[in-house]
C-alpha cells in the first residue's frame, strides 16, 4: 500500500528543520568567527573559529560576556553601537576592534552585527560576525611606519627631493626641494615638474632637459650629464648634482619618478680652494713645487720647439736661518712674506715666482733672448730687497745668493735647469753671498765636494773627531801667557781632514754649526776651568759664529755651560765679528748688554776689515779690539799698515778698550805694536794651536820659571 503524501504542513516543518540544520553548519563550520550574542551581552552560541581565534573552548567563551575580552580603550564605542541597533537608530553596525586573547596578547578583528527581533519586535539576539584582521593591521602599521619613517627621512636629509607621476607632474616636495626652488609643497604638486625644477647650463644658459624624463623612459637611475645650475623661484641660480631614478609598483610598472639633488656651492669653492692649494705655498701664496715644475717643463717645450732660451733663477735668503732663530718664526714668516712680494714685484707678469720652502725661491723666465736678460732680473730681484725690511719693530738688512741656469745652455729638461740654478746658488754663497752666479759645469764638481764635506762632517760629530785646539795670547809687559784663543779643529790621528776653512762655511750652510758652536764653548770652558784650578786663572776666548750667537736660547745655553762647568764668567771672552753684531739690530745690543752683565768679555774680531761704523761702536759693549793679521803682517815696512795700526791702538786705548794683535810672527812686529802701546799679542812668536796637554805643559813650564821656555 503506497504511503500517502505529506500534509502541506509537514512539508513546511522539513524545509524548516533541513535550513535550520544547514544554518547550524554554516554556523559552526563557518571561516570566520559566529556568535550569536543575547542583548544581555552573554554568548548564546559560538562557533569553532571564534574560540580558534580567541583562544577558549566553547565552554570557556560560553562563560563570559562579551565585555570581557574586548579591549577596555573599544568598549565604550561597541556599547554605543550595540545601543543603537536596541534603540532601532541602526539595522547593523561595522567597526574594527580589539579582543583580548586568552593568553593576552591582542586580537584585531573586524566585527559586523545585526539584530534578530521577535514577531513583536522585542529584541532575541544579535548576530555577530567576527574576521580576524591581525596581520592585516600588522601590515598597515609596517606600512605606516615606513611611510612615517620615509617622511621624516626625506625633511631632515640634506639632499632635495622631488617626486612626481609618470607624466612628471609633481606630488611631493620635501622642506629642502622647497627652500632650493622656491616653492612650498602646497603650491608646487599638481605642477609640470618643468616649472617647478627648471635647471641650466652654466655658461650658455640654455635649457638642460630635465633628467626625470631619461629616466622614466629608460626605466633606470640617471644622474646629470654636464654641470647644471638650478633657478630659483625668484630668479637666482644654485650649482647642483643631481640623480634622477623611476618608481615602481610591486609588478614592476613605472608609477612615477624622484629626483635627488643638493647645493654645490660650498663643495665647489671647496675644492676651488684645495686645487690652490695643491699648487701654492700656503705662506706666500706663490706657485709651489708642483705648479713650479708644470710650468717649467711648459716652458722648456715651448723654448725648445721655438728654438729660444728660458732661464731659472734660484734664490736663496742669506743668513735667513740666524733671523728665524734670533726673532722667532713668527718673525721669519712676515720677512718671507715681504720677500715674496717684492720678488713677484720686481719681474714680469708672465714669469713665474715660486717658493719651494724654506728660504728658497725660484723664479721662471720662460722667454728670453740672451743670458745678459737673465743678468738683468737677477740684479732686479737684489736690488728689490737692498731696502731694510721691518719686522716686530727690527729694521732687517738682507741680501740674496742668486744661482742662474739656461735652457738650452745649462740643461736640456726641467729638472737638470732647476738642480744646475740650485749648484749655482751655492757656488754664489760660497763666492760671499749678495750677489749672483751663472752655472757652469765646473760648479758641479765643487758642490759635490760640498756635499761630500757635510757628510763627512756628520759622521765626524759622531765619531768624535772634531777637537779643540789653544794659541797663546800673551801680555808682554809683565811677560806671561795671559789666556787663549780656542781654535776648532777636525783631525784624525793627529791630521788635519778638512781646514776650517773648508768646514766650517758647509756647517753654516747645513745647520751643524749651532750644535758644534755650543760643543766648542762648553769644552773650551771646560778646559778654561782646570787651568784655573791645576794653574792659575787664564783666559779663553771663543769664537762664536753669527748663526749661533743669533740663534733664539744662545744667552740661557751660555748661562748652562757656565754653571755646567763652573767657569768663572771673567775668564771666558766672546770673539763676534764686525757684520754679527752690526746685521743684528737693536735686540743684539741688549744681547750684548746681558752678556756683559754674567761678567763675560766681549772682543770685536778682525777688526779693521769689516765696515763698524765708529759712531755704532760707542754703543756695543765691547771689551776688546783685535787687529787683523793683514795689517800686523806689513806694519814693520809699509807705512800705511804701520798708520792704521797705530790708528786702532790709539782709538782703542781712547775708549778704554782692550787691543789685541793677532798674527804676530816676527820680533820686528813685536817692537812696533810695543811701541804702539798695544802689549796684548798673538801669534806663532808666541806659539802656534796647540793640544790642550802641550799649553799646559807650556804653562807648568813657564810658573816653575823654566828659561828655555819663552812666553
Amino acid at each position: 500500500m503506497r504511503p500517502s503524501p505529506p500534509s502541506p504542513n509537514e512539508s513546511l516543518e522539513t524545509q524548516l528543520k533541513e535550513s535550520e540544520r544547514r544554518f547550524a553548519q554554516a554556523f559552526r563550520y563557518a571561516a570566520i568567527g559566529m556568535a550569536l550574542v543575547l542583548p544581555e551581552g552573554r554568548w548564546l552560541q559560538v562557533n569553532d573559529s571564534l574560540c580558534a581565534m580567541l583562544g577558549y573552548t566553547e565552554s570557556e567563551l560560553m562563560s563570559l560576556d562579551f565585555q570581557d575580552i574586548t579591549h577596555p580603550d573599544d568598549l565604550a564605542d561597541d556599547l554605543a553601537l550595540v545601543g543603537q541597533l536596541l534603540s532601532g537608530e541602526r539595522p547593523s553596525f561595522h567597526m574594527e576592534k580589539r579582543y583580548i586573547h586568552r593568553d593576552g596578547h591582542i586580537v584585531h578583528a573586524q566585527l559586523s552585527a545585526s539584530l534578530v527581533r521577535d514577531e513583536s519586535g522585542e529584541p532575541l539576539y544579535f548576530i555577530s560576525q567576527v574576521q580576524d584582521i591581525s596581520e592585516r593591521k600588522a601590515f598597515e602599521d609596517a606600512l605606516f611606519r615606513e611611510r612615517e619613517l620615509a617622511e621624516v627621512t626625506l625633511k631632515s636629509i640634506g639632499d632635495a627631493v622631488i617626486t612626481t607621476d609618470p607624466n612628471l607632474i609633481v606630488t611631493s616636495l620635501n622642506p629642502i626641494a622647497e627652500a632650493m626652488t622656491g616653492w612650498p609643497s602646497h603650491e608646487a604638486v599638481g605642477r609640470p615638474m618643468d616649472d617647478i625644477f627648471q635647471l641650466r647650463d652654466p655658461l650658455t644658459r640654455r635649457p638642460v632637459p630635465n633628467p626625470l624624463i631619461a629616466a622614466i623612459g629608460k626605466n633606470s637611475i640617471v644622474g646629470l650629464a654636464t654641470d647644471a645650475i638650478l633657478v630659483h623661484r625668484n630668479g637666482f641660480d644654485s650649482p647642483i648634482e643631481d640623480s634622477a631614478a623611476p618608481i615602481h609598483d610591486y609588478a614592476g610598472n613605472v608609477v612615477g619618478g624622484v629626483v635627488v639633488f643638493h647645493d654645490v656651492s660650498e663643495t665647489r669653492a671647496l675644492a676651488l680652494k684645495m686645487a690652490h692649494l695643491a699648487h701654492h705655498d700656503t705662506l706666500t701664496g706663490l706657485p709651489n713645487r708642483a705648479l713650479l715644475t708644470s710650468r717649467m717643463e711648459f716652458a722648456v717645450s715651448v723654448a725648445a720647439r721655438r728654438n729660444q732660451r728660458a732661464a731659472l733663477l734660484f734664490v736663496d735668503v742669506d743668513h735667513f736661518k740666524q733671523i728665524n732663530d734670533s726673532l722667532g718664526h713668527a718673525a721669519g714668516d712676515a720677512l718671507l712674506q715681504e720677500v715674496a712680494r717684492r720678488i713677484r714685484a720686481a719681474v714680469r707678469a708672465d714669469d713665474t715666482v715660486s717658493r719651494l720652502g724654506g728660504d728658497e725661491f725660484v723664479v721662471l723666465l720662460p722667454h728670453i733672448d740672451t743670458a745678459a736678460d737673465a743678468s738683468v732680473v737677477a740684479g732686479k730681484v737684489l736690488a728689490a730687497c737692498s731696502a731694510a725690511i721691518g719686522v716686530d719693530a727690527t729694521a732687517l738688512s738682507i741680501s740674496f745668493s742668486i744661482g742662474i741656469s739656461v735652457f738650452p745652455d745649462d740643461a736640456q729638461d726641467a729638472e737638470s735647469l732647476l738642480r744646475n740654478a740650485d749648484t749655482a746658488m751655492y757656488e754664489a754663497k760660497m763666492q760671499g753671498r749678495n750677489g749672483y752666479r751663472f752655472f757652469n759645469p765646473a760648479m758641479n764638481e765643487r758642490n759635490t765636494a760640498r756635499v761630500r764635506v757635510e757628510v763627512d762632517l756628520r759622521k765626524a760629530l759622531a765619531r768624535n773627531e772634531l777637537t779643540l785646539q789653544f794659541q797663546p795670547k800673551v801680555d808682554t809687559e809683565i811677560g806671561s801667557i795671559v789666556g787663549a784663543e780656542a781654535l776648532l779643529r777636525w783631525q784624525v790621528d793627529g791630521e788635519d781632514v778638512y781646514t776650517p776653512e773648508h768646514f766650517i762655511p758647509v756647517a753654516e750652510d747645513c745647520g751643524l754649526i749651532v750644535p758644534i758652536g755650543e760643543w766648542v764653548l762648553r769644552e773650551a770652558c771646560r778646559q778654561a776651568e782646570r787651568w784655573s784650578r791645576l794653574y792659575r786663572p787664564l783666559s779663553v776666548s771663543v769664537n762664536v759664529s753669527a748663526l749661533q750667537f743669533q740663534h733664539t736660547r744662545f744667552f740661557e745655553s751660555l748661562q748652562a755651560v757656565l754653571e755646567e762647568t763652573g767657569l768663572h764668567p771673567t775668564l771666558l771672552e766672546l770673539e763676534l765679528t764686525e757684520r754679527t753684531v752690526m746685521e743684528g739690530g737693536e735686540h743684539i745690543v741688549d744681547l750684548l748688554r746681558r752678556i756683559k752683565s754674567l761678567g763675560v768679555s766681549l772682543s770685536l774680531d778682525d777688526f779693521g776689515t769689516g765696515y763698524c761704523s765708529l759712531s755704532y761702536l760707542k754703543h756695543f759693549p765691547i771689551d776688546t779690539l783685535k787687529i787683523d793679521r793683514a795689517f800686523i803682517r806689513d806694519v814693520a815696512w809699509d807705512t800705511d799698515s804701520a798708520a792704521i795700526v797705530g790708528a786702532i791702538v790709539a782709538m782703542g786705548k781712547g775708549m778704554n778698550k782692550h787691543v789685541l794683535a793677532e798674527g804676530v810672527e816676527t820680533m820686528d812686529q813685536a817692537d812696533f805694536l810695543t811701541s804702539t802701546g798695544c802689549s796684548q799679542m798673538q801669534g806663532f812668536l808666541f806659539g802656534k794651536a796647540m793640544s790642550s796637554r802641550e799649553f799646559e805643559e807650556r804653562i807648568a813650564a813657564i810658573d816653575l820659571g823654566d828659561p828655555r821656555v819663552a812666553p
